[in-house]
């Protein structure tokens, strides 16, 4: 066959590809094909920013930034599930045409939420003056008011934040995770061109950093939610008089669920550079840090492609289109695969990588640490496709009970491994990994007792 025609059948397939299959299909080929580039971009963005930021400032306040933002992001779940319930009924309502409906979940979600978290911006403010932030994380005295200030301005920008990034949820449900994807890289792009300046004008500065990384994004966020909601969701635009005490109650029914869910996650994933600062040092967060975004890259680009899954699931699952469910099951298996070997190649090439990004006489990540993160990277990307097909079709009951067992086994088996054994650092790892044991392997269970066996046991459904 000549070039011309391998060419020409290249384009055909792609052609076909892009432009035959299901209506949902195709949406999300769309969609994944422009997260594609837009996430890549991100990628390239966070990258850029990892040795930028250490340079900026140095390793140990770097650790310092990385374990605060963690910790604020335990706040995430006083939204009490509002905005996983609504990806799910603004879903639903949207697949059944019923407009009206879905302009009330978006409005009574916008107001519930702006509620909850204008009074938990005010509380935290006001709880923070009297928290010892330099012995909670181990550093000197000396940096107490800075701390605190820096705190302040984390929990403020964090809070606006979860408010106006409701908008970025609609668009998931929506099957648009492309202009999500997009949302978040604009805030990205800007965060590095101002530390870019600041790396040029200032001395290294915690709390510039934090201004740095907060502002931009957050009015990325409230400018998109205006744009968005003038143009393609006019007709959803959040307005008073749709908000609804009732329909709080349905949001909450599933959300409420999500909402554990939520805690569960939180607890074991965001207190882990917490672990880390408190039983070592601050400066054993950077290594820890750099490794887990390293090996992050992959399961990014692996959510752009898995992204659709979710609100597929819902909208097929309510059609009553269990076909498509189990094709694009076996269709996210087989896509696993290069990724898990792809995750291979970057262990084995890491210190050279880490050497050229950040530089050697900077940060040292030893391979063990590289290691239990292509480890934990690998089994979550295999758990998300089953965990995704579940949370589609709300079938919760299995994973929430799940979830207040796996928090507890993660902090047990971190400090025990910590103190009795001396693992260091990697103990924590090995726990996050041991402990999310739902998704590699009950998920898959319950995706299969569901949509291949049809077991007649309702909870498996519930």
């Amino acid at each position: 066959m000549s070039l011309n025609n391998q060419l020409g059948s290249l384009w055909q397939w792609l052609l076909n590809f892009f432009t035959k299959g299901h209506p949902r299909s195709l949406e999300a080929k769309k969609n994944i094909m422009v997260s594609l580039f837009i996430k890549g971009a991100s990628i390239a963005i966070g990258l850029i920013l990892v040795p930028l930021t250490i340079h900026y400032v140095n390793p140990s306040q770097y650790g310092i930034w990385v374990t605060l933002s963690s910790m604020v992001a335990w706040i995430s779940f006083f939204d009490i599930g509002f905005t996983h319930g609504l990806r799910n009924r603004f879903a639903e309502a949207k697949a059944n045409g019923n407009k009206e409906l879905a302009r009330t979940y978006i409005s009574t979600t916008y107001y519930y939420i702006g509620i909850i978290f204008i009074v938990l911006w005010i509380l935290l403010i006001i709880v923070t003056q009297f928290i010892n932030w330099y012995k909670l994380l181990n550093v000197p005295a000396s940096m107490e008011k800075e701390l605190t200030v820096l705190v302040m301005l984390i929990f403020s920008y964090f809070c606006l934040q979860f408010i106006f990034r409701i908008i970025n949820t609609i668009l998931i449900a929506d099957q648009k995770s492309a202009k999500a994807s997009l949302i978040d890289m604009l805030g990205q792009l800007f965060s590095l061109l101002i530390i870019f300046i600041l790396t040029k004008t200032t001395r290294g500065s915690l709390l510039y950093l934090a201004l740095a990384i907060g502002i931009a994004p957050t009015l990325i966020l409230i400018l998109s939610n205006f744009f968005f909601f003038n143009t393609a969701y006019k007709e959803y635009k959040p307005s008073l008089s749709y908000v609804k005490k009732r329909y709080a109650k349905d949001i909450m029914s599933l959300g409420m669920r999500f909402f554990v869910l939520q805690i569960a996650a939180i607890i074991q994933f965001e207190s882990i550079l917490f672990l880390i600062a408190h039983y070592f040092k601050p400066e054993q967060v950077t290594p820890y840090s750099i490794a887990y975004k390293y090996f992050f890259t992959l399961q990014m680009i692996f959510t752009i492609l898995l992204s659709p899954l979710w609100s597929g699931v819902t909208d097929a699952y309510n059609s009553g289109d269990m076909d498509w469910i189990k094709n694009a099951i076996k269709k996210y298996l087989i896509i696993l695969a290069p990724f898990i070997l792809l995750g291979a190649i970057m262990l084995a090439v890491s210190g050279v990588v880490y050497d050229i990004w950040v530089g050697k006489e900077v940060v040292y990540v030893k391979f063990s640490l590289s290691l239990l993160c292509y480890i934990y990277f690998s089994v979550t990307m295999f758990a998300s496709i089953f965990v995704s097909v579940i949370n589609g079709i709300g079938a919760l009951r299995i994973q929430f009970f799940s979830s207040l067992v796996t928090p507890v086994l993660f902090l047990s088996l971190s400090i025990i491994l910590i103190k009795q054994f001396h693992f260091g650092v990697e103990s924590i790892l090995l726990s996050s990994i041991v402990s999310n044991v739902f998704g590699y392997i009950i998920a898959p269970v319950q995706v299969y007792n569901i949509f291949y066996k049809k077991s007649e046991a309702r909870i498996w459904y519930r």
